[in-house]
């Protein structure tokens, strides 16, 4: 093909194939250009075969086209952009340090090597079912969104320091690390409106250190894993002004991932396969820990039927999280520890399963205000969760819990949560201690079932009527005792302040003595015990 002459064709030393003129046209016509073939084996851009030259174009050739020293001006009418699919593009598409003003949408397309665009400023990238072996953008600025979906990126992306104006999309792409550790390097990333990388699958850690979102954070279904490092997903000092959720991806979840994003790049389901009905439900998965320690979520943190595989030395970390309610339903690990140590949430929603039953919860620490169950969530399994997180005693966690059930009006709840403290303090004392914590538990429950002390008043009464029923005693002096009252006279005995007059005034004699005395200790007992927990309940309230 001749070339014709004009100071926006492509420069002669760039000696264009035609198919490279053809894009280089489409460019300044703002259209498409599809060189695709039509057979789906040879337009799927991870299989390895010969593209042939008539889809062959060189990332030379792109980057003039985007760099401004050489950049054709668009035709009249039209708004210069580059809408390139089924090519197969050879060499390094290098725009590093450059300034792009066009719009650049790349579907199935094929790179033979990584794509540089560290510091770059660019307007709105979106790539799309595309092959890249590794993306290079470290603090690159994009002013509109940076769409990776469906893409397969084999050695990893890396966004350290990056700047997105709108959406970062990584919907339905597999990344992987090869020989290096991450997957995904966004440390310092900070992308202004909503991260959605829903479907993901990763190998190799995701690291989102100090990254900031200023919408939601969105990994429905994703499954990360890294089966040679510690975490797979390593984000301490998260920032989320908005969601974060980490959940099953199911249909009526789709328009959250979406969003307002136009749809080009953004679909959940392949090509012709819309439609609930044929939606089939993932989980989200990690294999490896997950570190998202210091984290700041505005409105949720959300881990709803996740799957957490971890290994014996690793953890699920939520040390110091700050976010208004916390949804932990997700499914307990077998192995690994899960940590909520100083954490701080105003409420928490969880349910049963969702916990370990041995010591691999960590909660030092851990403030609450509400609890919201999911499913059923009895008293008795709540305190086995305190006991859980607590291997050694703290009196926080109870006192926190039973601060709870106070603010929901459930007073009886309180005080059985306030009593296994007590009996959880108990066993730390030494042994003359523990005896005196046998005994006020035996009779007045520490203070917390004060009916208990009455019932056991009640009981020692009527012993004594039956005890002292028999003959009338003699009076200590005759003609001054007053009538013989065997209830009264048990009263006297057994109340240790108030006195009826019957206690003074007869003399006992034989066994009958020393069930006196008995009466009279006993009675003590109890007044010291309710006097003991009164205290404890004023002191509280």
């Amino acid at each position: 093909m001749s070339e014709p002459s004009g100071s926006d064709d492509p420069p002669a030393w760039l000696q264009p194939t035609t198919a490279e003129w053809g894009m280089w046209q489409a460019f300044r016509n703002g259209s498409a250009y599809d060189l695709r073939c039509g057979e789906p084996e040879l337009d799927d851009p991870s299989s390895e075969h010969d593209w042939g030259p008539e889809r062959t174009v060189r990332a030379r050739v792109i980057s003039t086209l985007l760099l401004p020293d050489h950049s054709p001006a668009a035709l009249p009418g039209r708004v210069a952009s580059l809408h390139l699919t089924g090519a197969y593009i050879i060499g390094t598409l290098n725009l590093a340090g450059g300034s792009v003003e066009s719009y650049v949408e790349l579907r199935h397309c094929r790179f033979a090597e990584e794509l540089r665009m560290p510091e770059t400023q660019l307007s709105t990238v979106r790539l799309v079912h595309c092959y890249l072996p590794r993306l290079e953008a470290t603090r690159a600025s994009v002013g509109g969104d940076l769409h990776l979906a469906r893409c397969e990126i084999p050695d990893g992306v890396r966004l350290t320091d990056a700047g997105i104006g709108t959406d970062l999309v990584l919907n339905e792409s597999r990344i992987g690390s090869r020989r290096r550790s991450r997957a995904i390097a966004a440390d310092g990333l900070n992308v202004a409106q909503e991260l959605k990388a829903s479907l993901l699958a990763t190998d190799g850690e995701v690291n989102l250190r100090g990254a900031t979102v200023g919408g939601s954070l969105f990994m429905y279904g994703s499954v990360l894993r890294n089966d040679q490092g510690r975490y797979a997903l390593n984000a301490p000092q998260l920032t989320v002004d908005q969601f974060a959720h980490f959940a099953d991806d199911v249909p009526e979840r789709q328009a959250l991932t979406q969003g307002s994003t136009p749809a080009t790049g953004t679909h959940l389901l392949p090509d012709g396969m819309g439609g609930a009905g044929r939606h089939r439900t993932k989980r989200f998965e990690c294999h490896g820990g997950v570190k998202l320690d210091d984290g700041r979520f505005g409105s949720q943190l959300v881990l709803d039927n996740a799957r957490f595989q971890l290994a014996r030395d690793q953890e699920l970390s939520l040390r110091r999280v700050t976010t208004p309610e916390l949804c932990f339903t997700s499914q307990a690990p077998e192995r690994g520890v899960i940590v909520l140590s100083g954490a701080s949430v105003e409420k928490l929603v969880d349910k049963v399963g969702s916990w370990p039953r041995d010591e691999r919860l960590w909660m030092a620490g851990f403030v609450y205000q509400e609890l919201i169950p999911r499913g059923r969530f009895s008293l008795q399994q709540r305190l086995g969760w305190l006991a859980t997180a607590t291997p050694e005693y703290s009196p926080r966690p109870y006192e926190q819990l039973a601060t709870v059930y106070r603010n929901r009006g459930e007073d009886a709840p309180a005080r059985l949560v306030l009593l296994a403290k007590q009996r959880r303090r108990r066993e730390t004392l030494p042994l003359a201690g523990k005896v005196w914590g046998y005994l006020q538990d035996w009779t007045v429950a520490y203070g917390y079932r004060p009916a208990q002390a009455a019932l056991w008043m009640a009981v020692l009464w009527l012993l004594g009527m039956l005890l002292f029923s028999g003959d009338e005693p003699d009076p200590l002096k005759s003609g001054e005792a007053p009538e013989w009252n065997v209830a009264l006279y048990t009263l006297d005995l057994l109340l240790p302040v108030i006195t009826f007059g019957q206690d003074l005034a007869w003399r006992m004699d034989g066994w009958q003595q020393w069930a006196s005395a008995s009466m009279i200790l006993l009675g003590w007992f109890l007044a010291t015990t309710v006097a003991a927990g009164a205290t404890r309940l004023l002191r509280r309230q």
